[in-house]
């Protein structure tokens, strides 16, 4: 069976909720939640996940800018869902799933990677799909102001091949080794007819620790407040539907072919690991005066920043206020796709977003090293939604 586009979702259940603005939605691969499960026995994973697969549909452009659900992932249909899901399960809406633990909370996340692990196949490149396995649910659960401690891993196959499987979970390792958390297990599944020959699947949860006192929870977020941006590597883990799909097959280009505007190939370009922000943020939390942290995933800008907003704040983004990626503007180039599906399909070269005092944005932005990319990207406003001048 071929892998086919997943919308992805995430919504988590906290068992003490400590988010602000519960009713929004995420687009990203998972449809994740947590579960209220006792310590100690079986179910001490707190995060599981079911992915929603939907059949690709053929679109002819018809002149028109190419969209995600022209290559079959449909992001309002998932916000639906999770609407629908709030009204039986208040809470939802945030990065991760809080579990309370004496003075702390215990954070949870689980995702995938997504039809990405389609461009390992194609590309043969396997070794560096395990960071954007375990970076997709650290990022997650960092933005708590959670310290990852573990991680599990999920690999599912039609048929093992060592060799291949071996780089996937060195990648794991790697991811693990940049998050400063432990690679605590895993399951490997082989399932003959569910996939075909050289095809697998990748899914993960990782579990951090915060002090109650000490969650990010945007609750103390004000209009004025500022948006800093950390640098993306790319395109991450997000929107591979319609790079692969519709992109890729309508601009003529191979994967072997250079990136238009780069000195590196299509390929290398889409197979960057995802960034893992876990010591940087946790550097600026513990310097004080974060507010709030928006992972940029699926949905991009427009869905994710407002997701650690309280009700009535909005944000206005700087256009031209930070370095796009030449991969993202061969993507909106090749695939004439409008401004608006980009911001909300793709980072466009922002991966995480940290809400902070106009002091504390001073301070992060005089003190970046030569080497350290940091922007101000926007501000925080009376209002709703994200809009962009």
């Amino acid at each position: 069976m071929s892998l086919a586009a997943c919308a992805e979702i995430s919504r988590y259940f906290a068992a003490a909720s400590v988010i602000p603005n519960s009713g929004k939605s995420n687009a990203a691969a998972t449809i994740s939640h947590s579960l209220r499960t006792s310590i100690g026995g079986y179910g001490v994973i707190l995060s599981t996940s079911r992915s929603t697969k939907k059949k690709q549909m053929v679109v002819e452009a018809s002149g028109q800018g190419l969209t995600y659900r022209d290559a079959g992932v449909d992001i309002d249909a998932g916000s639906e869902l999770v609407r629908r899901i709030a009204k039986m399960a208040p809470g939802i809406g945030g990065f991760g799933g809080l579990f309370p633990l004496g003075d702390s909370y215990l954070v949870a996340g689980t995702d995938g990677v997504g039809t990405k692990v389609m461009l390992a196949f194609e590309t043969g490149i396997h070794d560096t799909i395990g960071i954007d396995l375990v970076a997709m649910s650290v990022n997650d659960i960092v933005t708590a102001g959670a310290k990852p401690l573990f991680f599990l891993d999920y690999f599912a196959t039609g048929h093992l091949d060592v060799d291949v499987a071996e780089k996937v979970i060195k990648g794991i390792v790697d991811g693990c080794k940049q998050s400063d958390c432990v690679l605590l297990g895993g399951e490997t599944a082989e399932m003959p007819g569910l996939y075909k020959e050289g095809e697998y699947d990748l899914s993960g949860c990782a579990v951090g620790i915060v002090k109650k006192d000490s969650v990010i929870n945007g609750t103390n977020i004000t209009a004025g407040d500022i948006l800093i941006g950390l640098p993306s590597s790319g395109v991450h883990s997000n929107g591979f539907s319609l790079v692969r799909s519709r992109v890729l097959a309508q601009s003529g280009l191979s994967l072997k072919d250079q990136l238009p505007g780069g000195d590196i190939t299509i390929a290398e370009a889409l197979m960057a690991p995802t960034v893992i922000y876990v010591k940087q943020v946790l550097d600026f939390i513990s310097k004080g005066g974060v507010k709030g942290i928006a992972h940029i995933t699926g949905g991009g800008f427009t869905d994710n920043i407002p997701r650690v907003f309280p009700e009535g704040l909005g944000a206005v983004i700087y256009k031209d206020s930070w370095e796009v990626p030449a991969v993202f503007k061969w993507l909106q180039e090749a695939g004439k796709i409008e401004d608006s599906e980009m911001r909300r399909t793709f980072n466009m070269g922002i991966g995480m977003v940290l809400v902070v005092s106009p002091e504390t944005a001073s301070r992060i932005l005089e003190s970046r090293g030569k080497t350290e990319k940091v922007y101000h990207i926007g501000k925080v406003i009376s209002g709703k939604g994200v809009t962009f001048g």
